[in-house]
């Protein structure tokens, strides 16, 4: 276990698919991950892909609460058997799968402020839920509990400016909407509603957690900029809901003690503080370790913007969440389906199958590939909603096809990710002297798709060897919250390797790509207009 003397901390991440934790030193290094897998460790809830889902309700998508339950037993087993000392830990924090809902039933905080270590979790709680299962991100069929809002509150555009977010089918305030609507019995015997995140905490420190300020932005129902719940919309979704929900707090609190039952049962020091938990995407931006001005850039099967931002700006696609690190900023978060798979089907095309073949023909056509402009939708796009290959020349005259395909390539490539600065610009994301691009994911192994990214953004690019962004956050938090009056998180984390350099961008390249974006911009609304 390395160093043996000093104290340790503890992360969690309660994903859809299993239930992980890292335990880090006083120097961040981690010195033990364990996880519970739920489709195999735990084969008597009969999860697949760690969710129950009937073909008979296809949109309806859930998660059985006890299995969370008895996975933190299972878990903490685990990293006791591994030989972690967990009287050493000082600190735990944790994340959650964004959006889903816990119920507890009337009765269920005495039960927890009252656990006997002699017994498993999951045989003291399993009464504790007024629904015995958890409608998770997955789940989208709150159609007409999203319109409701909407329409009550004047519209998407309103609801974005107050909650950072359209009203979406997956997230909490939706979902907890169509459950006082649907099942009025369940919301009325309905003590406390938990997120995922504040759901484990809560088991936790024994007691009800709050939900902490940026995991509570996914909702749909809290004000992001007093950090408050909006009365107007928790009156709208269902009644008493404010009660129900509890206080709202700062992502670096410190709760409380760890519950006795964790002394007695595991040997923890009571000491032991427990820090609020956040969601998945906000402890990936502590895990990444942004800042300000930085843009974190994640190529997989979906691209995935992650941007701090000190003023968002209004829009009805993307998130703003409040910040995890700094109470003033904002995170946010844009969506892109068409990532590696579009770029995959023009690297088979253009170059049969070979990423060698694909940089070769990506490196010999210029920057700005003679004006050319091209935009790929496999699906239908997110931002914007469009689907289909829409190719332009020179003269933005739109034409059926390429006559090379070193132009098929570069016209890919430049395309995504010049839609990517546009929308992150039009998010409020300044590119400053000192911005940073870290890329993530597949594709950030690509130097030559990474240079055109840097072109494109103008901006150095550097790549992060993280693959568990979000439980590492977490448990960089846990050290955060307990010294953060005396260091910045920076000095916190000053002792982890700081991302590798990988591109800058060329002199040039600011001078061919702004005169695009606006280009872009207009070939977006014509498009849009023609499809109207």
């Amino acid at each position: 276990m390395g160093d043996t003397l000093g104290p340790i901390y503890m992360g969690l991440d309660l994903s859809t698919q299993q239930l992980k934790a890292v335990v880090v030193d006083e120097k961040l290094n981690i010195l033990q991950e364990e996880n519970v897998q739920f489709d195999n460790d735990l084969p008597e809830f009969r999860t697949y892909g760690g969710v129950i889902q009937k073909k008979e309700l296809p949109n309806v998508v859930q998660a059985p609460c006890l299995m969370w339950v008895k996975a933190l037993d299972m878990l903490l087993d685990k990293l006791r058997v591994c030989g972690v000392d967990f009287a050493r830990v000082k600190g735990i924090s944790g994340c959650g799968q964004q959006h889903g809902t816990v119920y507890w039933s009337h009765g269920s905080g005495e039960n927890l402020r009252n656990l006997s270590p002699d017994k498993f979790l999951h045989q003291q709680l399993a009464n504790s839920f007024a629904t015995s299962m958890s409608p998770i991100w997955m789940d989208s069929s709150t159609h007409e509990e999203c319109k409701i809002i909407e329409d009550a509150i004047g519209g998407a555009e309103q609801l974005a400016e107050i909650t950072g977010s359209k009203a979406y089918e997956r997230f909490s305030g939706p979902q907890i909407s169509k459950i006082y609507r649907t099942r009025p019995d369940v919301y009325k015997n309905t003590e406390r509603i938990s997120l995922v995140s504040s759901f484990v905490a809560s088991l936790l420190i024994g007691d009800y957690a709050p939900i902490d300020w940026s995991d509570g932005s996914g909702m749909n129902l809290l004000d992001i900029k007093t950090k408050n719940w909006y009365e107007n919309i928790l009156d709208i979704c269902a009644p008493n809901l404010r009660e129900k929900l509890g206080e709202t707090v700062s992502s670096y609190k410190n709760l409380a003690p760890i519950s006795n039952y964790y002394v007695e049962r595991f040997g923890f020091n009571e000491d032991c503080k427990i820090i609020a938990f956040t969601g998945d995407n906000p402890a990936s931006l502590i895990g990444m370790r942004l800042k300000k001005n930085d843009l974190a850039c994640s190529l997989g099967t979906s691209d995935t913007l992650f941007l701090w931002l000190d003023k968002p700006k209004r829009l009805t696609e993307g998130h703003v969440f409040c910040n995890p690190i700094d109470n003033d900023a904002y995170m946010a978060l844009l969506c892109f389906k068409n990532g590696s798979l579009t770029r995959e089907r023009i690297r088979d095309s253009a170059a049969g199958g070979s990423w060698q073949l694909f940089n070769e023909l990506l490196d010999s056509t210029p920057r700005g590939n003679f004006g050319n402009m091209a935009l790929y939708f496999d699906a239908k796009e997110i931002i914007p909603s469009l689907i289909g290959d829409h190719r332009f020349n020179k003269a933005d005259e739109k034409i059926s096809r390429y006559s090379s395909k070193e132009v098929e390539v570069r016209s890919l490539v430049e395309g995504q990710f010049i839609a990517k600065r546009a929308h992150a610009e039009d998010f409020g994301f300044v590119i400053g002297p000192n911005s940073r691009i870290i890329a993530t994911g597949g594709a950030s192994t690509n130097k030559t798709v990474l240079q055109v990214l840097s072109d494109v953004f103008n901006s150095p690019v550097y790549t992060l060897e993280v693959t568990n962004s979000a439980v590492l956050g977490a448990a960089y938090q846990a050290k955060h919250a307990l010294h953060r009056n005396e260091l910045t998180f920076e000095q916190i984390t000053n002792s982890i390797p700081e991302p590798t350099l990988l591109c800058t961008p060329y002199n040039d390249a600011d001078s061919i790509y702004k005169p695009m974006l606006e280009r872009y911009r207009k070939i977006i609304a014509r498009l849009l207009e023609e499809n109207s």
